[in-house]
């Protein structure tokens, strides 16, 4: 139970715990409410007071910034005054000086044209002359072209019989007989002129032990025996009629090939094969590029490409046989220095052996050496040993063994 004392008369009250907790509560609630209310009317009257000073400042800085954009648009209405008096000023100024410029231009419009009239004098003279030189030329360029064509014409009349003449060759034969026939012609134009070459070889391929064979070997050699220059030859050619074509290149491997396996120094395609193409037409054609030391021609270049090659590698006889020289220098060198390596080699293998017997014998030395110092050291142990012993035996008494047995002492006096 709970007790309430009225405030007024002082009378104490007692009440259950529910009707206390409401009373409470009731109270609570009361001053809660009132506390608000009082809290609603401070905030609003606060904020009615911030809002007037809010406005009254408000309304000053309005006003202030009013006064001062006044202040500025009187400022520049004065200088836009001042302005425009100065632009007309500048304006009238600025068209006297146009005006002048333009005075200035129209005199120098009249000097030009003055000039423009006195140049187109000298241009009509210049012109003509010109015009003269050009026909001049053109005369000249005239009877120029008309002699290169002449030759041109006369060039392409021998090339056409020429093609003629390898056509005509061509057609009489089927394409095994012409190979064979391009063969015996290169065979007879070389035995025509083989006088030129005593020392020379001159034969068809017949080793195909390689896997191929060229058709014919060129080799010749000087008076000692040397070599001066090698050729490995492939002749080709086939009928119009032949439905597949072949070009020259299509056996310029093989022929790298057959001259590498027979060890010349120059490979050359005797070729009628693409008789339309001005490249092998024109003469030798260096195929360098394309594999080392080859050449391209047409039956007619046969004794010339011997020829250059071998006067090209005489040139250089003389230093091929110094470079075989050097080279059996070398060899003997070579030679020396590898019986002289041999030589060191074999020695160095029977010292190393010696060497090792050797020092097997001093380390067998060394081990006798330590088994007789041990033997001498156990001998010398048991020499000391001994001499110890037989001191001990020459101190030896009754009296001293029986020291510490009274028992046997008296066994002996027994």
């Amino acid at each position: 139970m709970n007790e309430i004392r009225c405030p007024k008369c002082g009378e104490v009250f007692q009440i259950d715990e529910s009707n206390y907790e409401s009373i409470v509560k009731q109270v609570r609630d009361h001053q809660f409410d009132e506390e608000l209310r009082k809290r609603d009317r401070e905030y609003e009257e606060k904020l009615k007071r911030e809002l007037e000073l809010v406005k009254t400042r408000t309304e000053s800085e309005n006003q202030k910034a009013l006064s001062e954009k006044q202040q500025e648009i009187i400022t520049l209405r004065n200088q836009l005054q001042n302005k425009d008096k100065e632009s007309e000023l500048n304006t009238r100024e600025a068209i006297d000086q146009i005006e002048a410029r333009l005075q200035e231009k129209e005199k120098q419009i009249s000097l030009l044209q003055n000039e423009l009239r006195n140049k187109d004098t000298e241009s009509e003279l210049k012109v003509s002359k010109a015009l003269e030189k050009k026909n001049e030329e053109i005369s000249q360029l005239k009877a120029g072209n008309e002699a290169m064509k002449d030759t041109y014409l006369k060039q392409l009349s021998d090339k056409d019989e020429l093609i003629a003449y390898y056509k005509d060759f061509k057609a009489r034969h089927s394409t095994k007989m012409i190979g064979e026939d391009l063969e015996q012609h290169c065979s007879y134009e070389f035995n025509r002129v083989r006088p030129l070459f005593k020392n020379a070889y001159f034969e068809k391929d017949n080793d195909a032990s390689g896997g191929s064979k060229g058709d014919f070997i060129f080799r010749d050699y000087d008076e000692e025996g040397t070599e001066i220059v090698s050729i490995m030859f492939e002749m080709k050619n086939e009928r119009d009629e032949t439905a597949t074509k072949h070009k020259n290149e299509d056996f310029l491997a093989k022929l790298d090939k057959d001259r590498n396996e027979k060890k010349c120094e120059y490979a050359v395609l005797v070729s009628l094969l693409e008789m339309e193409n001005d490249l092998y037409n024109e003469g030798i054609v260096d195929m360098s590029y394309r594999y080392p030391k080859m050449y391209v021609i047409r039956p007619q270049n046969f004794i010339p490409i011997i020829t250059i090659l071998r006067n090209a590698a005489m040139n250089s006889l003389s230093y091929k046989k110094q470079l075989i020289v050097a080279q059996n220098q070398d060899m003997d060198y070579k030679n020396f220095e590898s019986n002289m390596n041999a030589f060191k080699d074999a020695f160095s293998r029977n010292y190393e052996l010696a060497s090792r017997k050797f020092q097997d014998a001093i380390d067998d030395i060394d081990k006798t050496i330590k088994a007789l110092e041990k033997t001498k050291a156990d001998l010398l142990s048991s020499d000391r040993n001994l001499r110890l012993a037989n001191d001990k035996a020459q101190d030896l008494s009754i009296k001293k063994l029986t020291k510490n047995a009274p028992s046997i002492a008296e066994k002996f006096k027994e």
